[in-house]
C-alpha cells in the first residue's frame, strides 16, 4: 500500500478554515438583508441553470438566430408553434431537489429577445405570442416556493431584434435596419422588465449576460441599473457574466465554463477572482446551453460530482445547466445525471452544503472541503488512488478524534505522526468521489 504525500503551502498546515462572514465592497454598501442572502447563497453551493426559450423549437442551441444567420421575423415564427404540453414545473423542481440542488436560475429573456414571462413591456413573450398562453415562470416560481428552492433569473442585456439596441459585436444579420439605436429607450425597456421580474416573482438574484457585446468604453449605465434594482429589493443579489473584474454594485461573481481564476475557454483573459464576493461557476452538462438535438456529448455524473466538490474546495458554487426541450420535458440524459448526483448527495451532502475550502489545496488524489462553522471537521474527497495511505499535514498540537467513510460509516485506520496525519483508505471504492470525514478533538 503506497503513501500519497500532499503538496501544500505552509499556511495550510495550520488548518485554518474559511468563513463567509465580512462581505464588503468599495462605494456600494450592501444592506444587511443582502449580506444574509449572500451567506445563504454560499451555504447552498449547488444550483440548476435552465436555458429555455423558443430556440428550443429549432433544437440547435440558444444562439441559433445568430449562428444560422436567420431573419428575426422568420425566426419569430417559432413562437407561433411553441406549446410545451409536457411542461410540469413541479416535476422539474422535484428532480432538481432530489439531485441536491438548492436554487434554480432560468432564462427570463435571452439574446433573441423573446421573454419567457408575462411582461407588459413587449408582446413578444410566452403569454402573448404563443398558443400556450401561460406564464411558465409563474409556474416555476410557485413550484420552487412549494418545494423550498430559491428562484433566480438570467436576463440578457443585449438584444438581437430590437431596433433601439445599439448593434454590438453580434446580431448583425438578423434583419434589423440598425439605423435607430437609442440606448436610453432600450435602457428604459430593460428597467421595466427587470422591475416586473422583481415585483412579480421575488427572485433571490439576477444573473446578467451580454456586457461583452460592446467594446470597452460603451456606457451600459450599470451603476444606475444596479441602484434601481437594489432600490426595488435591497436583498436582491446581482451578478454579471461580463468576463471582467467585478463592477461596483455586484453581489456575486460568476465564471463561465471555467474554475475560478482559470481561462481555458478564452472568455476571461483578464478576469480576477474577487476576494470579497461569493463565487459561482456555470457549466453545461453537454456542450450547449439551450437544447440541441445533436449534442449528446454529456459529461459523466462522476465528472460532474468531482467538479462540484472541486468548486466547493475553491469556495465557489456550481450552477449546472440543462436545456429543456420545446415540449417542456427535460432531456433524459440530463435527468439520468441528476439522479446519479442525487444518490451521491444523499450520502455526502454535508461535505458540500455549508462548506468551503478545506485545509489543503487540490491534490493528485482529490480535494478537501470543510464546514464554515465547524473548525474541528474537514472532508477528504478522494477521486483517485484508492488503497493508498493519505498523508495530511496538520499542526503538531492537533489531535484527531476520528476518520470516517461517509458511505457506510466505516471507521478508517489513521495515525498521527508529528505534523502528519496518515489515513488508510480501503482497497477499492465504487464512488466517483469517496469522502472521508475527519474530526479533530
Amino acid at each position: 500500500m503506497k503513501t500519497i504525500r500532499t503538496i501544500v503551502a505552509a499556511a495550510a498546515m495550520l488548518l485554518l478554515l474559511p468563513s463567509v462572514e465580512g462581505f464588503a465592497q468599495t462605494s456600494y454598501t450592501p444592506s444587511e438583508s443582502n449580506l444574509e442572502a449572500r451567506k445563504e447563497f454560499v451555504r447552498e453551493r449547488f444550483g440548476i441553470f435552465l436555458h429555455w426559450g423558443i430556440y428550443a423549437s429549432y433544437a440547435q442551441g440558444e444562439w441559433y438566430l445568430q449562428n444560422a444567420g436567420l431573419n428575426k421575423d422568420e425566426y419569430a415564427k417559432a413562437a407561433g408553434g411553441f406549446y410545451p404540453a409536457a411542461y410540469d414545473a413541479s416535476d422539474w423542481v422535484k428532480a432538481f431537489k432530489d439531485a441536491g440542488a438548492e436554487y434554480v436560475t432560468i432564462t427570463s429573456r435571452h439574446h433573441d429577445g423573446f421573454s419567457m414571462f408575462d411582461t407588459q413591456a413587449s408582446d413578444y413573450n410566452i403569454v402573448d405570442a404563443t398558443p400556450w398562453g401561460k406564464d411558465v415562470i409563474r409556474d416555476l416560481a410557485d413550484a420552487c416556493e412549494d418545494q423550498g428552492l430559491r428562484l433566480q433569473f438570467y436576463y440578457s442585456i443585449l438584444d438581437w431584434i430590437r431596433e433601439d439596441y445599439p448593434i454590438g459585436n453580434t446580431g448583425h444579420n438578423s434583419g434589423r435596419a440598425g439605423d435607430r439605436p437609442d440606448y436610453d429607450s432600450y435602457f428604459s425597456f430593460m428597467k421595466q422588465q427587470v422591475g416586473e421580474l422583481i415585483t412579480k416573482y421575488s427572485p433571490r438574484a439576477l444573473w446578467f449576460d451580454g456586457y461583452w457585446d460592446h467594446p470597452t468604453g460603451f456606457d451600459w449605465k450599470m451603476e444606475e441599473f444596479y441602484d434601481y434594482i437594489h432600490s426595488l429589493d435591497s436583498a436582491c443579489l446581482i451578478g454579471n457574466n461580463h468576463h471582467v473584474a467585478t463592477l461596483d454594485g455586484e453581489d456575486f461573481q460568476m465564471f463561465e465554463k471555467d474554475l475560478p481564476g482559470q481561462n481555458t475557454t478564452g472568455f476571461a483573459p483578464d478576469q480576477k477572482i474577487s476576494d470579497i464576493l461569493p463565487l459561482e461557476m456555470c457549466e453545461t452538462m453537454n456542450n450547449t446551453w439551450g437544447y440541441s438535438v445533436s449534442d449528446r456529448n454529456y459529461k459523466s455524473s462522476a465528472q460532474l460530482i468531482r467538479t462540484l466538490a472541486t468548486l466547493v474546495s475553491m469556495n465557489s458554487n456550481l450552477l449546472l445547466n440543462i436545456g429543456p426541450q420545446a415540449d417542456g420535458r427535460l432531456p433524459e440524459d440530463a435527468l439520468a445525471r441528476l439522479r446519479e448526483m442525487g444518490e451521491w448527495m444523499k450520502v455526502n451532502s454535508e461535505s458540500i452544503k455549508g462548506c468551503g475550502p478545506g485545509p489543503l489545496s487540490k491534490q493528485e488524489w482529490g480535494v478537501t472541503t470543510a464546514p464554515t462553522d465547524d473548525p474541528k471537521t474537514f472532508y477528504l474527497h478522494v477521486f483517485d488512488n484508492p488503497g493508498a495511505v493519505l498523508e495530511i499535514p496538520v499542526d503538531k498540537k492537533t489531535k484527531v478524534r476520528s476518520a470516517t467513510a461517509m458511505d457506510g460509516g466505516t471507521q478508517l485506520s489513521f495515525k498521527k505522526v508529528g505534523e502528519k496525519l496518515l489515513v488508510t483508505l480501503p482497497g477499492e471504492t465504487a464512488s466517483p468521489d469517496y469522502v472521508v470525514k475527519v474530526v479533530l478533538k
